[in-house]
């Protein structure tokens, strides 16, 4: 493993943002801040942290989570980053989680780490009962073998990889990304550690805030994996071969 930053793709996310920048950047220097085209002031806030291990990205306009993390691996890249932590902006992933996903890519420089959440009793029902079906079916399209929770954004990605699937396809932009990104590096040949990790879903009171729209978001899910899954025919050989390993 080479060097490794924290990206935090962030619409809107009030106070929560400098907030969990701060609280990543005790694990992992540095931390940036892709601020997606927001209309509140969390980009100001989160500029208010200084430059001392800090960044903030400023998007124009909103190009949606995977768009906003294709610009920030692109720039990581160019800097010589080899490696990205990618976590929410709202608080809802532990910062403390950090050094365990740090010291497995270290070990393990190939692999996608990627958390697995564990619910506690402040997550929504649907939330918790909705994603059953997208690991359903993103376990079939990569036989078992990949991220065990498909739409769990709080990974550490090695970013070479990360970026020949994100700039040879027009999707994974929005609340597709962790889906098709994932899927997709395992059949590019990434090997996959799942690691479980508690979730904690802030009160509005606390500045929690979800951007998902439940027709919207599930019907660009299910259009994703429709196409997904006879993708995946043409990739049995190299699920094959990763099975046999």
């Amino acid at each position: 493993m080479g060097s490794c930053l924290v990206i935090l793709p962030s619409y809107n996310s009030g106070d929560q943002l400098p907030r969990t920048m701060q609280a990543a950047r005790r694990y992992c220097d540095p931390v940036w801040a892709v601020v997606d085209g927001s209309t509140d002031d969390s980009g100001k806030r989160a500029r208010l942290l200084g430059t001392e291990g800090f960044r903030v990205i400023s998007l124009g306009k909103n190009s949606g989570k995977g768009g906003a993390v294709l610009v920030a691996f692109q720039e990581a890249r160019a800097a010589g980053f080899s490696h990205a932590i990618v976590m929410d902006a709202d608080g809802q992933h532990p910062s403390e989680a950090i050094p365990e996903f740090l010291e497995l890519s270290r070990a393990n420089p190939r692999h996608l780490i990627a958390g697995v959440p564990v619910f506690g009793a402040d997550a929504p029902p649907e939330r918790v009962k909705g994603r059953r079906i997208g690991n359903f079916f993103a376990g079939l399209e990569t036989w078992g073998l990949g991220a065990k929770d498909s739409l769990f954004g709080f990974r550490l990605y090695p970013i070479t990889p990360s970026l020949q699937i994100l700039e040879s396809t027009k999707t994974a932009r929005r609340f597709d990304f962790d889906t098709v990104l994932a899927v997709r590096l395992l059949w590019a040949g990434v090997p996959v550690i799942n690691v479980s990790v508690p979730v904690r879903y802030p009160p509005r009171a606390e500045g929690g805030v979800t951007h998902f729209r439940y027709v919207r978001d599930n019907l660009l899910l299910t259009r994703v994996h429709v196409r997904l899954c006879l993708e995946m025919l043409r990739n049995i050989p190299r699920l094959l071969t990763l099975r046999c390993h």
